[in-house]
Order: structure tokens, then C-alpha cells, then sequence
């Protein structure tokens, strides 16, 4: 069977909305009617009218080609003059309105309590925004220290046995025998020796305090301790191996070495992380980066631990998105005194974000097209006006408008879709007709 034309369809489905509507703006005056003539006789029924063509009348009730009653016509409704059913529809729409394919609806009491529209006034008051999100818990990258060794020998002696383990800054770590340490100490000793030596002779004297301090600073350089330099000096004699000391606070976080194993300059034989800071990477949607700034302070919370609320500030927002879930990257530093938290914890971070004082609307005033935002306007008398509004952002059921409304306005909350049915009724008309054409 063959589908009809859609140019038929079009013009079908604009005829029946063009009656819902008609039906509507006439308050329902046919259920009024039936209720009027069956309880009293104060309004004398004259005929029944078409409610396609007011052309059309007849003396008894009678059904049109679609099936729809005919509209009882009542004295003193004759009075008024008869309308077309262009002229009704034009009732239904005002060239007040700028908003294209869209146009004013008019409502009778009785229509308005039926579908439910219901209103609600437009406010003016500080708008905020609870952005949340969800943080990995890292270490501070520049407070991870990796222990290596500058000259190369064979471990004797770990004092750090497994990762985990707490180190203090200048506390030992391993210790290590290197010949090369080894004849570093005796070049020490002995031009320390011969500095003492020289100590009568000017001359002689600053060319040995200088072979002595190069041969210090030799030692310096190799990361040999304050304290072994001065045992040196106290006992003249050179150690057999060297202790290596933690450069800071903190946790072994890698270990890579064991006693008796040879050793090479450069290789990383620990590593410790101080976590007394740590870093929170935290996440958020594109649309959402205009409100975040560094400086800016958020609330580390926890859903396992309820008394953790802690407060720190973005330190850093990555210059690049993340090109498969559209999310820019910030970093938090939070204090971590006490060590709650640790690297791998998942917390949710809470940023307040104030855009000041602004007009607000319920968010289900606002009908969003994906290109045009629209609120119909309560003009009185039972009269909604739609408008075309810029909309900003959403919080607490609340949507921020930049442009389009008052303060003074009152905008349609419920059954505001019925309304923009109705308002679309022109345009399905006119593009129905222009199809015919």
C-alpha cells in the first residue's frame, strides 16, 4: 500500500492541532454548554456550529468529516461576530513577539487550571555554584628524592631494609666501599698533614692549605658526611667504607640495591618521598574551566572518613585537555601533617564558585533547543508571551539569565511545553499551506 504524500501529512496533522487549539481558546464551551442547557434555560441554544468552518451550522447535534461534535452556539454568543478559522488562530498569536515560529497564547481560567500551568516570579539574588569532583591522592613530585651514588664500589651494609620504611633527613641509609673513597681519604690526611707541616712558612703554607681544601672539597663532592670528614681529621687514618645519609624526611618509596652488590655512579640505589604535601589531580568538564582559577580554594573530603575536611588551593592547572573525556587536569597541594592521606586515595574535592548578584528562574522555566533558550512570560489576563533568553549557568534548581527577562517578569514553570505547542501552531500552519502550494 502506498504511504500518502507527506505534503497530505503535514497539512493533516496542522488541521488537528489547529482544532485542539481553536477548541481550547473557546474555553470549552461546548462541556460548558451541555452543563448550562441541562440546568437552566438562561441561555437559549440557537444551533450548532462547524468547528472547521463557522460557515457551516445545523439545527442538531451533528459531527464534521473527522468525526469531531459540533460546537453548540448559544444566544449570547451569537452577539458576537463570527470568526473565521484563520482569525481564530490569529487570536492565538500577537506580532508582538520576536521570537520566530513562536507566538503569545491566550487562556481562559478554566484552560489554564486544566493543563496546570503554574508560574513563578523572577528573582535577583547571589548566585553560587558547588563544583565537585573527584582527586587521586599523589605524591608532591618535588618532594620525591632518589638516593644515588656518585663513585662506584659494593654495598656493605644497608641500614634500609624494605619500602615503607620512615628515614629522617641525615640519617643513615647504607654504607659502601670504594677504593676510590678509600684514596680520596688518604689525598685528605696527607695534605692535611702537610699543611700542619708548612704552618711556618707563608709560602709553603697557603700552596698546602689549598692542596687541602681541594682534596675536602673532593670529598665534599662525593657525599661524604660533615662528621666522617671531622673523624678524619680526629684519627689520621681512612675508613674502610663510607655511610651514605637520607637527604630528607619521609617514606622509601623504591629500593633497588642489597648488600654486596657493585655499585656504579649514577645509579639509583633508593628512592624516599617526603609526604607531609601531597598533591590532589583533580578533574573537570570543558565547559566548567572558565570557573577555576590557581589560588583558588577547595574542601578535600572523604566518604570513608567523614571527620577528614581539609582545605587547600589549585597550584597548577595543565595548559591541555584530555582528548578522550574533554577534562582539563588541575593539582591541589593539601597539608598532610598527620598522614591521612595517601598516595592512591580517591577524595572528592568541592570548589564555591560566586558569580555575585544575578537574575535567577526555576531551571524548568527555561525550554532548551540546543541553540535558542525560550521562557513564556506572564503577561495577565490569562495572555502567555514567549521569549527568547540567554542563559547562564545552573545551580540548586535555579538557571542564571543574562538577557531577555526583568525582575519584574513572572515566567510559566509547569505545563509550559502545552504552551509552546500552541505557540508552534502558526508555523506548522504555514508551512502546511506553503506545501500545498
Amino acid at each position: 500500500m502506498q504511504k500518502p504524500p507527506l505534503k497530505i501529512m503535514l497539512i493533516m496533522l496542522a488541521v488537528m492541532l489547529l482544532v485542539i487549539g481553536v477548541s481550547w481558546r473557546l474555553g470549552y464551551q461546548h462541556g460548558a454548554g451541555k452543563v448550562s442547557s441541562g440546568s437552566s434555560g438562561a441561555h437559549k441554544l440557537l444551533f450548532y456550529r462547524n468547528p472547521m468552518n463557522p460557515a457551516i451550522t445545523s439545527p442538531t447535534p451533528a459531527k464534521d468529516e473527522m468525526g469531531m461534535d459540533y460546537i453548540p452556539v448559544y444566544e449570547d454568543d451569537d452577539k458576537a461576530p463570527v470568526k473565521s478559522v484563520q482569525q481564530q488562530a490569529d487570536d492565538f498569536f500577537s506580532d508582538e513577539t520576536k521570537v520566530s515560529g513562536l507566538g503569545s497564547v491566550t487562556m481562559t481560567d478554566q484552560g489554564i487550571k486544566l493543563s496546570g500551568v503554574q508560574v513563578a516570579a523572577v528573582e535577583k539574588k547571589n548566585i553560587q555554584r558547588d563544583l565537585r569532583t573527584v582527586g587521586l591522592v599523589v605524591p608532591d613530585e618535588t618532594r620525591v628524592h632518589r638516593v644515588q651514588t656518585k663513585v662506584g664500589g659494593w654495598v656493605e651494609t644497608l641500614m634500609i631494609n624494605y619500602m615503607g620504611q620512615l628515614v629522617k633527613k641525615g640519617g643513615p641509609i647504607l654504607s659502601i666501599y670504594s677504593p676510590e673513597l678509600l684514596s680520596s681519604q688518604e689525598e685528605y690526611i696527607k695534605t692535611r698533614q702537610s699543611a700542619l707541616r708548612s704552618a711556618a712558612d707563608p709560602g709553603d703554607r697557603t700552596s698546602a692549605q689549598s692542596l687541602r681544601q681541594s682534596a675536602q672539597r673532593r670529598l665534599e663532592l662525593f657525599d661524604v658526611p660533615p662528621d666522617f670528614i671531622k673523624e678524619l681529621e680526629r684519627t689520621g687514618k681512612p675508613l674502610r667504607t663510607v655511610t651514605l645519609l637520607s637527604p630528607a624526611d619521609g617514606f622509601v618509596t623504591a629500593k633497588d640495591i642489597f648488600p654486596g652488590q657493585e655499585v656504579k655512579p649514577g645509579m639509583e640505589l633508593y628512592t624516599v618521598t617526603d609526604l607531609s604535601v601531597v598533591w590532589v589531580d583533580a578533574e573537570v568538564y570543558e565547559y566548567e574551566t572558565r570557573d577555576v582559577h590557581v589560588g583558588q580554594e577547595g574542601v578535600l573530603t572523604t566518604t570513608y572518613d567523614p571527620s577528614l575536611r581539609l582545605t587547600g588551593k589549585i597550584a597548577y592547572i595543565y595548559p591541555y585537555l584530555n582528548r578522550e573525556s574533554r577534562t582539563l587536569k588541575l593539582r591541589f597541594d593539601f597539608e598532610n601533617k598527620d598522614l591521612r592521606l595517601k598516595p592512591g586515595m580517591y577524595v572528592d574535592v568541592n570548589l564555591m564558585i560566586d558569580y555575585g548578584e544575578g537574575i535567577v528562574i526555576p531551571d524548568s522555566a527555561v525550554m532548551d533547543s540546543g541553540t535558542r533558550q525560550v521562557v513564556f512570560v506572564d503577561k495577565g489576563e490569562g495572555r502567555f508571551e514567549p521569549r527568547e533568553v540567554k542563559a547562564g549557568v545552573r545551580s540548586q534548581g535555579k538557571t542564571q539569565v543574562l538577557s531577555g527577562l526583568n525582575v519584574q517578569d513572572r515566567v510559566v514553570v509547569r505545563a509550559n511545553f502545552l504552551l509552546d505547542s500552541e505557540s508552534r501552531l502558526r508555523a506548522l500552519i504555514d508551512a502546511a499551506m506553503a506545501a500545498k502550494k
